[in-house]
């Protein structure tokens, strides 16, 4: 009984540890990608694309930016992307909005990026209008390490 009770003593304190480490090198100001507002995601996808490469990277102003959140370009293809920071699956009006939206500001592919999943739905009408879907596996935010400066 007494090595059970020390082993889960030891379990905890490590776990204290790790929690303690974890807040002290969190940097000031930093948001987990799931915590993030609209705006602030838009902006950290902007800066994740610039990293992947992507030039003349601008995010939109916002109200009346017909379902386009950034637009970008690279290697001579122009995207228009709709950023979804949700804490639900996301379903087939986002890709409604980048399939208009792209056709308004002209760019040769729409693509949607969430934090999430999208929905079966969602995929299927993806497939069928030709939009890019990209989820937090296909991102993989956490090896995105776009706080540096």
């Amino acid at each position: 009984m007494d090595n059970i009770f020390i082993a889960v003593i030891i379990i905890m304190a490590i776990l204290l540890v790790a929690l303690i480490v974890l807040l002290i090198t969190r940097r000031p100001g930093e948001v987990g990608i799931d915590e993030m507002e609209g705006h602030e995601f838009e902006h950290f996808c902007a800066k994740m694309l610039e990293e992947m490469g992507f030039i003349d990277v601008k995010v939109t102003k916002g109200s009346g930016d017909f379902g386009v959140d950034i637009l970008a370009e690279k290697d001579g293809i122009s995207y228009a992307f709709q950023c979804k920071c949700y804490d639900k699956p996301v379903g087939v009006k986002a890709v409604e909005e980048i399939y208009a939206g792209r056709d308004y500001y002209e760019r040769m592919v729409g693509c949607v990026i969430t934090n999430q999943y999208f929905t079966q739905p969602a995929v299927d009408m993806a497939k069928k209008l030709k939009i890019m879907l990209w989820d937090r596996d296909y991102i993989n935010f956490s090896d995105t390490d776009i706080f540096k400066n």
